[in-house]
């Protein structure tokens, strides 16, 4: 990453600011708002348009039966329809938003840009701002929550925020976590029969298996930047994932790695990558920059690996029937086959 410099370090290392210069310079753009212009966005909600479906998204997710995405400028949209129609919500930001959780069909959080923390009851049709904090200069990135009182946040420069109250209060509880270089925490995930996993800038990991009360540093198989990690269908059994198509499996908690080998048509898949979700049926996809999109049905031990045409970048993806997947990313929301292939759009 040090050839990206000070900038790229800036964007958070995140795969959607890395995808191409144009997204490079967006994301950039974002985070360099002034505080003033930060502020000025505090109350304003998210500006409604007909466009939002096909504007920057950088994460979608399921709410019960709905689908939920959230992305450049505040916009979340919601469609109960699998993906076909979208509509777009009530959001109390203007701010980049950059991940999304639902723990049933009702409750969910969304985070992104200046620290902000948006909470719904209603299944991401309406939101209202828990937390931001514009002092910190910098986004969350992802979000995890056990039930709909206990949750924990995680960003730029180590933050890593906490609620046992489901939102009325987030408290900053870095201070758990041995990250004296204050990496940024990129991605958290729960691992089945384990606990939590975090991962990070420059392979940075962190594990706790009592519901992120305290923190253990591992040394990871990787050092360059890890973008997400998610659990499979297996206990105890997790893949780290990042530059360059670097992707790692643990079956043992992250004792000990196995790099998973990705080939793409012409030789290993060298793309970022950026996004990963555990299907109803088990398999596990993963997409990322270069329109990668990643299956397997062996609990992450292999991958078939798919390039869309488009080479869109690609930063998010849920299941829909049939085992068609959902995409968002660079250019909005794709509806797709279950290989990736481009579907019917909406």
């Amino acid at each position: 990453m040090a050839g990206l410099g000070a900038a790229a370090r800036k964007a958070g290392n995140r795969p959607w600011a890395l995808a191409a210069s144009g997204l490079l310079v967006l994301a950039i753009g974002l985070w360099a708002n002034t505080a003033e212009a930060a502020a000025a966005q505090t109350d304003d909600y998210s500006t409604q348009s007909s466009k939002a479906v096909k504007s920057l998204l950088l994460d979608v997710t399921k709410a019960g039966a709905r689908l939920v995405a959230v992305g450049d400028r505040g916009h979340i949209l919601f469609s109960d329809d699998q993906g076909k129609s979208w509509t777009q919500a009530k959001v109390p930001t203007r701010q980049l938003l950059t991940a999304v959780y639902f723990v049933d069909d009702k409750h969910g959080w969304a985070v992104g840009h200046d620290a902000q923390i948006l909470a719904s009851t209603d299944g991401g049709a309406t939101w209202n701002k828990q937390f931001e904090d514009l002092a910190r200069e910098a986004p969350l990135l992802d979000v995890w929550f056990k039930d709909t009182q206990h949750g924990i946040a995680v960003g730029a420069y180590g933050a890593l925020l906490e609620t046992t109250d489901g939102g009325k209060n987030w408290n900053d509880v870095g201070d758990r976590l041995h990250n004296d270089d204050q990496f940024h925490l990129n991605g958290i995930a729960a691992v089945k029969d384990a606990g939590l996993f975090i991962v990070g800038e420059q392979g940075s990991m962190f594990r706790s298996s009592d519901d992120g009360q305290t923190w253990e540093k591992l040394e990871g198989p990787y050092e360059g930047s890890l973008f997400g990690v998610t659990g499979t269908a297996q206990p105890r059994t997790l893949l780290a994932y990042g530059l360059r198509g670097n992707l790692y499996r643990s079956s043992d908690f992250g004792d000990t790695w196995q790099q998973i080998e990705l080939k793409a048509a012409r030789g290993n898949l060298e793309f970022g990558l950026a996004s990963a979700t555990l299907l109803d049926d088990g398999s596990l996809v993963l997409v990322g920059n270069g329109g990668s999109v990643l299956r397997s049905s062996d609990d992450g031990q292999s991958f078939s690996v798919f390039n869309r045409a488009d080479r869109i970048a690609l930063a998010g993806v849920s299941g829909l029937n049939e085992g068609r997947l959902v995409l968002v990313g660079q250019g909005g929301v794709h509806l797709a086959s279950a290989k990736g292939a481009e579907g019917v759009q909406p």
